[in-house]
This record gives C-alpha cells, structure tokens and sequence, in this order.
C-alpha cells in the first residue's frame, strides 16, 4: 500500500484526514509540526502537509525537504495564506487545498498526485529530447548533457508533468489552462499564479546550464523553444 505522511497541528483534523486516507486503501502516519515532515518524509511516498504549524511551519519544511528529495506534497493552506501557497509551490509543492475541504477532495487529490508520479503503463514510451534536455517517461528522470556530463534534476511530479507536456510538441503555444489539466487532470481550478510558479520551477532548474528551454508567449500561455 502507497504512504502518506499527515502533518498539521490540528489533532482533530489529522484524525478525519487520516480517517479518510486509510478508508481509501493508504497507509498513514501522522506528525504535528515541520520537524516531523522533515524526520519522516523518506519513509512516504507523499505528504500533505500544513503551511502554518509551530516550532517548524511548513514553508520552511518543505525548503528543507526539497533540498533532498522530490517526494510529492500536497499543501494545506487557509484561505488567506495565497501568498504562503505560491510560495510553497515555487518551493516544490505539487499541489494545494485550501481549508476547509472535504476530505473526498483531498483523496482524489492526492490519488492524482500519486498517479502522475507512477510510471507510465502499457508499451515503453520513448525518450522525449530537445537539444541536451531529455526525459524519461518510465524512470521519471530529466536529464541534462552539458560538457560530457549528465546531470539529473530533481524535479517535482508536477513540474514532470508540465515538461512532458511541452516537450511532447515543441514550438506548440499552450494554453494555462491546457497545462494545468495535462498536469493536473480535468476538473481542476488553479490560478494562473500557480500554473506560473511552477514555471518558474522549471526555469530555475535549467537556468545553472544557461539553458531558458521555456518561452512565455504573452497573452496567451507557453512553449518549449524549439
């Protein structure tokens, strides 16, 4: 069975969030502040993970997770926190609910999130390369060639995603909204400003090989430069 770490410092609420997940077939371990995301997120294969706890809040975990693993995270926020949640996802989070939420929601959510990390079934699928820049579909590696050496990057699910995407018709303009359902599923409502931070994600992986693979085509979305 797939792992879910649940952090939040609202006991009532990792109950019903644990109660949910484990009543959809994961297994769940819970935590009550950052240091118990950071402690304990090897042992998961995602973690849904509060932004505002004490001792450790979940900015600062998540900054620290991703600076050694690109294991999926799934963001609570409340309502007023918009600026916390991008930043959150310009940290690395893969996606974000906002409270309160059904925890119905939060499943189908984090079965997305767990789906798109899974490699692909059926026949292998090719390499998708442009220039130094190549992915892996079935290993879920990107890789990048620069003077003999090959560097993997650690890109989360999401930004994954959103690169297939693009490298799957290079020059081709996609649209936000276009984007976000290849990387998120139909259904699902993001604002630009989130789509946009994991962009920027994207950008800033590259930007250590001076390679700006991404073109913003203004008023109506992006494109992989060809």
């Amino acid at each position: 069975m797939q792992r879910v770490l649940v952090v939040d410092d609202d006991p009532h609420l990792r109950e019903v969030v644990a109660f949910a997940l484990t009543k959809a077939g994961f297994t769940v371990r819970e935590g009550a502040d950052g240091r118990a995301a950071v402690a304990h997120h090897a042992d998961a294969d995602l973690v849904v993970l509060d932004i505002v706890m004490p001792e450790l809040d979940g900015i600062e975990a998540c900054r620290q997770i991703r600076a050694r693993s690109s294991v999926p995270i799934v963001f609570l926020s409340s309502r007023d926190e918009e600026f916390d949640r991008v930043l959150g996802l310009e940290l690395g989070a893969d996606d974000y609910l906002t409270k309160p939420f059904s925890p119905r929601e939060l499943v189908a959510r984090v079965r997305a999130v767990l789906r798109r990390a899974a490699p692909a079934p059926g026949p292998a699928t090719p390499l998708l390369s442009l220039g130094p820049i190549h992915l892996d579909p079935i290993e879920h590696r990107i890789t990048v060639e620069a003077e003999g050496t090959v560097t993997e990057l650690p890109f989360t699910v999401t930004e994954f995603a959103i690169l297939k995407a693009l490298l799957g018709r290079p020059g081709k303009v996609y649209t936000r909204d276009e984007l976000t359902e290849l990387a998120y599923g139909e259904h699902h409502h993001l604002s630009d400003r989130t789509l946009d931070s994991h962009i920027r994600r994207i950008r800033g992986h590259f930007r250590r090989f001076a390679l700006d693979p991404v073109e913003t085509v203004h008023g109506l979305g992006y494109r992989l430069r060809k």
